[in-house]
């Protein structure tokens, strides 16, 4: 068994090692994890570029890769402290985005400003109890290769997005999107799918 596994199989270790990893009251691991163990534990590709002003809050216990010629961009939160966060080859992480695992994005995938990509959510049945305080469930997130995501969309735990499906600008998707096809609106539902006998793009009734 890993050391990684050892600490996740026993509470005692694993709120040790969350207090010597993240400052009381914060969601962000300290310097010294940022420095000394990430850059050994998570992978980076070749010519992959995360620019200065993204917030990396990734852990150590988690995977975050990131792959070949891929890019990060200024405004960006990456968190995996819940789930792994893998992030393909080509793939653009535009301004403003918020990435929290468990996240899977493919190969030159586009993803516009502002969006929002989250496998967290948080309880709140316990009407006694603040949703703050009740239990997590994550949900895996997995965006397909060449998928192209309008900017101020939300994807919701869960959901899988098709090799090739678009999602429109300010779309909130709740339920998987298949391939080669159009999604927009709130909640976001297919309008155009791609006919792989005429080679045309066609509405959807």
């Amino acid at each position: 068994m890993s050391l990684v596994s050892k600490i996740k199989s026993n509470p005692a270790l694993k709120q040790l090692a969350h207090r010597l990893m993240i400052p009381a009251n914060e969601h962000r691991p300290r310097l010294w994890v940022r420095l000394l163990v990430n850059p050994f534990f998570h992978k980076k590709g070749k010519h992959a570029v995360i620019r200065r002003r993204t917030r990396m809050d990734v852990f150590p216990y988690n995977k975050f890769n990131l792959g070949i010629k891929s890019v990060i961009e200024d405004f960006a939160t990456i968190n995996n402290g819940v789930g792994d966060v893998i992030i393909g080859d080509q793939t653009i992480v535009g301004l403003g985005n918020v990435i929290i695992g468990p996240v899977i994005i493919g190969n030159e995938v586009m993803l516009a400003q502002n969006i929002v990509i989250s496998g967290l959510n948080h309880g709140y049945e316990d009407i006694h109890i603040s949703p703050r305080q009740q239990k997590e469930t994550c949900k895996q997130i997995t965006i397909s290769d060449d998928v192209w995501i309008g900017s101020n969309s939300v994807i919701t735990a869960g959901v899988t997005l098709g090799k090739h499906c678009i999602i429109g600008a300010g779309s909130v998707v709740t339920k998987d999107i298949p391939e080669f096809s159009v999604a927009v609106g709130n909640p976001a539902k297919v309008i155009k799918k791609y006919n792989q006998i005429t080679g045309i793009w066609e509405r959807v009734n």
